[in-house]
């Protein structure tokens, strides 16, 4: 049975394009200039190691300069006052929810500060250039490589996702397409799970007809809002 005072928050892009990191779709995407093949695939990585880790080391780079903005904080205020239960589950890459004070975040589709060892999948923080052939600590296999869910591969943790939304009395999703799968399924899966269903963007997204309810707008004006009247409602 759902929770009422459960939350799952799914976040995209969106959430953070208002710090200054670029989105996955439009004409300032991130992968703008590379094709996902030639950057975000196994395959990518084995045939051109050093471009692979050359685009997330600039990325990297980016997180370094970027901070959390309103909305980020609004939801590490939600987090800390709401009694309920809170689960953020992101699609983003960056550590901007965590910098913003969120503790209970959960990142499908991996992390720019920490590497992985393709060895022995030994994880680690890491932070600045990932040259290839890095050495893992744990094994000393050259075998490092970025700490991301490459097209084609399984996100992470989805047994955990899955459990979160059967328990959730609210999924709401914020900054996200829609359009990318399997997160663009969690309305779906919330809803026959008896969830009811948000959706906070910055205009429709691919899957806004599953929603019970949108609203649409910059994340770091409708974020807040939306969690101060929350806040006020159980206060």
């Amino acid at each position: 049975m759902p929770d009422s005072s459960a939350i799952v928050i799914l976040t995209g892009a969106g959430i953070s394009a208002e710090s200054g990191l670029a989105t996955f779709r439009g004409p300032g995407g991130l992968w703008e200039g590379h094709r996902v093949e030639d950057v975000c695939t196994p395959q990518a990585l084995a045939r051109d190691p050093a471009l692979v880790h050359r685009f997330y080391d600039l990325r990297r780079a980016a997180l370094e300069s970027a901070a959390p903005n309103a909305a980020h904080l609004a939801l590490a205020r939600l987090e800390r006052d709401w009694p309920g239960g809170l689960l953020i589950v992101t699609q983003n890459v960056d550590d901007l929810h965590e910098r913003a004070g969120s503790r209970a975040v959960l990142h499908m589709h991996g992390a720019l500060n920490s590497a992985l060892c393709a060895a022995c999948d030994h994880r680690l923080d890491w932070h600045g250039a990932l040259p290839p052939g890095s050495a893992c600590p744990a094994c000393a296999a050259p075998a490092l490589r970025p700490d991301i869910v490459f097209f084609g591969e399984i996100p992470y943790r989805m047994d955990e996702i899955e459990a979160a939304l059967s328990g959730a009395g609210l999924f709401v999703s914020i900054g996200t397409s829609g359009a990318v799968y399997p997160a663009a399924g969690f309305v779906r899966m919330a809803r026959a799970y008896g969830a009811r269903t948000l959706e906070l963007n910055l205009e429709p997204s691919a899957g806004s007809d599953w929603f019970d309810e949108v609203r649409h707008g910059p994340a770091s004006e409708i974020v807040p809002a939306w969690v101060d009247t929350l806040l006020a409602a159980r206060s």
